[in-house]
């Protein structure tokens, strides 16, 4: 991404870092804030492929998928690669196409992903299969050298989740028990839920022990609108810092007229909250 960012003129990818950075850093936690911060980027240079990826990643958080499709399809257009291969197949899943996404799976892109990649891709298809209600289907996509492995692998957590789940979609309750409980041994990052999920089939519920009912029956809600002041103010703050950081940055609009697969949207709700713009 470096190397993309020193093909601009120092001053505005400096600030097209800046954005860049935003996004990374908000978009687990607050995947709306990072869409702005994505934007901002994006209209400041749509040329360049990393920040394409970028506005891809932050459309896909918050669910703009019919965007996120667009500008993945882009930046593979500008690099060649096809890394985003998988991802790009789950937005299709995502716009209500499972069909697209199966047919992708099948496409020889596939071959050219690294294994990571290959999994990925396996993890949607299965899905699109469970979205066409081929619950079966789905647990046989999943069965793989990868799934019988016994290394584990960045992945292997979420394979082995997905089969686990599969399985209990399809009422196989015990097969699913023991592949949650190897998700688990796998899930060194807390990557999944299985845990709960193995609570969940063993009929276990959980009691937030420091709280006690009887001191929770008399609070007189006090603390709870000093937490909502408190959120409210955070919320303003982060609208006044991204709406300052497009002031600094308002210059023309760079998209790429040569894109035919990208057609920039109107403004959206989120360009529109953090501008301030009145209804």
């Amino acid at each position: 991404m470096r190397q993309e960012l020193l093909s601009l003129p120092k001053g505005l990818a400096e600030e097209v870092s800046k954005n860049l950075v935003m996004v990374a850093r908000l978009i687990d936690d607050e995947p709306e804030q990072a869409y702005a911060y994505s934007r901002i980027a994006l209209r400041l240079a749509s040329r360049v492929a990393a920040v394409r990826e970028a506005a891809g990643f932050a459309a896909y958080a918050t669910q703009k998928y019919s965007e996120a499709l667009a500008e993945f399809r882009a930046a593979k257009r500008m690099t060649g690669s096809v890394e985003l291969w998988p991802v790009m197949a789950d937005c299709e899943r995502g716009l209500g196409r499972p069909e697209r996404a199966l047919a992708m799976a099948g496409e020889p892109e596939v071959q050219k992903l690294d294994k990571a990649g290959q999994v990925e891709m396996r993890l949607v298809a299965a899905g699109a299969r469970r979205d066409q209600g081929q619950l079966e289907a789905a647990i046989v996509t999943l069965q793989s050298p990868e799934l019988a492995s016994n290394a584990v692998q960045p992945w292997t957590a979420r394979l082995r989740y997905a089969y686990a789940d599969a399985l209990l979609a399809a009422g196989r309750e015990d097969e699913a028990r023991e592949w949650f409980g190897k998700a688990l041994e796998a899930d060194k990052d807390g990557a999944t839920d299985a845990s709960d999920r193995l609570a969940e089939l063993d009929g276990v519920e959980f009691v937030d022990a420091a709280i006690d009912p009887a001191d929770d029956e008399d609070r007189d809600g006090t603390e709870d609108l000093v937490d909502e002041d408190d959120e409210d103010d955070d919320e303003d703050d982060d609208a006044a810092e991204i709406a300052a950081a497009e002031r600094a940055t308002d210059v023309t609009e760079y998209y790429d007229e040569d894109d035919e697969e990208y057609e920039p949207l109107e403004q959206s709700a989120a360009d529109a909250e953090v501008r301030g713009d009145k209804a």
